[in-house]
């Protein structure tokens, strides 16, 4: 009798590890992947019919995203924190549904403006930082593992998109191929996200009832807070300001749509494989000195495209630039539960994000101005790009050496 009460709750919790990973996975997948690396595939159709500037179509995320971060960050991770990810959860992924229905009809830049607000709420509510805390609440020695695989759907989303994309826009044109995405996005991801269970309920992991309660005064005051919330503004900065100008930079040098598709899907296939390195990396090695080889490897692969041309150059750039890029995104969940635990990580994510949202929105708008466009070069912003991803390094190095393995 004992040992069949015993064992089931095992089973149970085992059942549901992999539901939130697969349910997470969905998420990010349509969230991140369809979303944010989907919308960018369109610029240049926006450019040409609506009548758009560089600038202006790079700078639709960083209005949403200075927008809602600041206002909304703090608040999704207190009441996730608090409540819980699911209702939050699937609020976002019915937003992200409408930014793209919305983004295919705005053929004027303050409609643009708005759905893009649409689009930042759902990746602020229904993307990473929920996703984050569900995998950190669900497990704990093989968390770097769990959350390498749940991200692994941002790369697949990423790598599916353009070409989805092009064959949707060759079959019913643009606008309708971003409205069929924005459907997509709602009837991947709410389902699951809809019997979400919460942890206590099931089987909570001790590693977190043994946590002491974290305020956020002594999160503020904490150089690391500010160390980490830097650092990656750093990199995902750099990261955001390539891939928001990958699809224009590719079609400078005359790519078809469906050769740019190509090269925007390896670099997304090519980050499935550095989400899985780096997540087994952090669970066997101290995470900082992970966080400082993508930043490193980020910061490598964009220096490739400043360098005069050569054989197989983009190539290269596209499976080194998506290591670093499956990476990026997943390590800094994992830091910051190593330095600031995992029942804070939702507060402590939700002001992180926000400052990352910043970064990844404010350089891109900034490589837009740099581009010459006499000589159609990125090599100056591409410049501050690999300079601000070297910043990110410094900094990073300047953390602890800290891991959950270590502490367990």
């Amino acid at each position: 009798m004992d040992n069949s009460t015993t064992s089931q709750p095992k089973v149970t919790a085992g059942s549901s590890q992999t539901y939130i990973v697969f349910t997470a996975f969905l998420a990010l997948f349509a969230i991140v992947g369809f979303a944010l690396y989907g919308i960018p595939f369109f610029y240049d159709f926006m450019v040409n019919d609506f009548g758009f500037s560089r600038a202006e179509v790079t700078s639709g995320n960083a209005f949403g995203k200075l927008v809602v971060a600041p206002l909304f960050g703090f608040l999704a991770g207190w009441l996730i924190d608090r409540y819980g990810p699911r209702r939050l959860m699937m609020l976002g992924i019915v937003l992200a549904g409408i930014a793209l229905v919305g983004l295919s009809h705005a053929s004027a830049l303050w409609i643009f403006y708005f759905f893009y607000v649409f689009n930042a709420l759902g990746y602020v509510f229904g993307g990473p930082l929920p996703c984050q805390v569900l995998i950190s609440r669900w497990f704990d020695k093989n968390r770097g593992k769990a959350m390498g695989i749940a991200y692994l759907g941002i790369g697949a989303g990423g790598a599916i998109v353009p070409i989805l994309a092009t064959n949707l826009e060759k079959n019913f044109g643009w606008q309708n191929a971003l409205t069929i995405l924005g459907v997509m996005i709602v009837v991947i991801a709410l389902p699951l996200a809809f019997f979400i269970k919460d942890p206590a309920k099931v089987k909570p992991l001790e590693s977190i009832k043994k946590e002491p309660p974290v305020s956020m005064k002594s999160i503020f005051g904490n150089r690391n807070f500010y160390l980490l919330a830097f650092g990656s503004m750093c990199s995902i900065g750099a990261v955001g300001g390539m891939m928001q100008h990958l699809k224009l930079y590719l079609r400078d040098l005359d790519f078809t749509q469906a050769h740019a598709a190509g090269i925007m899907s390896a670099v997304l296939f090519s980050s499935l494989a550095g989400r899985v390195i780096m997540g087994w990396l952090a669970d066997l090695l101290n995470r900082k000195y992970v966080m400082i080889l993508i930043y490193c490897i980020v910061a490598f692969a964009i220096m490739l495209l400043v360098l005069p041309p050569f054989e197989g150059k983009i190539y290269l750039f596209a499976i080194i630039f998506g290591i670093g890029l499956g990476g990026d995104y997943m390590i800094i969940p994992l830091m910051a539960g190593d330095l600031f635990g995992v029942k804070a990580l939702g507060r402590t994510m939700g002001i992180i994000l926000v400052a990352d949202g910043i970064a990844e929105s404010f350089f891109p708008v900034l490589v837009g101005y740099l581009y010459n466009d006499a000589a159609k070069s990125y090599a100056i912003g591409f410049s501050v790009l690999i300079a601000v991803a070297l910043a990110g390094v410094l900094l990073v190095s300047f953390l602890p050496k800290t891991n959950d393995l270590a502490k367990a």
